[in-house]
Order: C-alpha cells, then structure tokens, then sequence
C-alpha cells in the first residue's frame, strides 16, 4: 500500500515528466509478465538513450498529475491496468519500439496517446511508427546539404586535373621524343 506522501511524490514525478513530454502513448499492459515489461524496458533505454519513459502507474496518480496540463487530453484513457510511455524528443522512435513490442506480444495494447499536444488513437500511433525517425531525417538531410557541395569540388576540381594531364602527357611525348 502506497503511503500518502509516496502517492504525492509519484504524482510530482508523472507531473514533471508530463511537462516535459511531447509524446505520450497509452497502453493495456494486462497480460505482459515481468521479462516482458523489463524487455520492453531495455528496448527503450536503448532506442531513446534516456529520452523514453515507461511507467506503470494507478490511473487516479495518473489522472492527478495530467491535472492543468496539455495531457489532461488523454485523460479518457486512464482506465484499466494502465501503462505511459513518454517522448521527451522523438515521438516517432517511441511509436516504432512500443508497435514492434505490441506485434510479439499480441495482449499489449495501444490504447491511443498525444503526439505533439495533439490526441491520437492507436491507427495514428501505427502510423507514426512508420515514419522515418528524427534521426534519419537529419541523416537525409545532412545527405542533401553535402551533395550539392561535393558537385561544387569536383567541377572546380576537373579543370585543374585535365591540366595536370595534358602536362604530363606532353612531358611524356617529349621524353619519348628525347630518348629516340
């Protein structure tokens, strides 16, 4: 049995996480044993490297904490054993572990969440999850700012090495000439 002040803590800490969330996805957990949940655990550890939260709370906790905030929104959900995942950055990496994770263990379910202080239901979240993640849109487009930069070097690049060339080429040709 959770003590007052321990509930009070638990709901300053949902608070605080809530704040600085700005992805949340809603989950039933029923069904998912220990291994299951620390597996799901690990994953996100190692996806988000700390930018992922998955908790387990009592959905009155949970209700106090959305109190005044953008999560209130998602409020309706807090029935039944309840699970929260939070995405202090990429909602999208989130979407993709807990979606992957919902696929091998059918009695997970996505329940819905807020992706930007915006609700969405659980097709949204599938969705979501189909997405390419932050870190691949910065790879695409650091991708895009290099190439036009590369095209640059090489065509004021070629000018100079189709002289050096011709050098050579005639150093060449006079050699040959010389020693005949």
């Amino acid at each position: 049995m959770l003590t007052r002040q321990r509930k009070q803590q638990l709901v300053e800490e949902l608070r605080e996480q809530f704040g600085r969330a700005n992805g949340l996805i809603v989950a039933d957990y029923r069904g998912i044993d220990v291994a299951a949940a620390n597996q799901l655990r690990s994953e996100l550890r190692k996806a988000g490297a700390g930018a992922y939260a998955y908790r387990v709370a009592k959905n009155t906790l949970l209700r106090r904490a959305a109190e005044g905030l953008a999560v209130e929104q998602a409020a309706d959900l807090f029935q039944g054993p309840t699970a929260v995942a939070l995405s202090f950055s990429d909602p999208v990496g989130l979407a993709k572990v807990l979606v992957e994770f919902a696929k091998q263990h059918e009695v997970f379910e996505i329940r819905g969440g807020l992706v930007e202080g915006k609700p969405v239901g659980p097709q949204e979240v599938a969705t979501l999850a189909t997405l390419p993640s932050l870190e691949e849109l910065r790879a695409r487009l650091v991708g895009l700012l290099q190439a036009p930069a590369g095209q640059i070097a090489r065509v004021l690049a070629a000018p100079g090495g189709q002289l050096a060339r011709l050098i050579e080429a005639r150093r060449a040709q006079l050699e040959e000439g010389g020693a005949a």
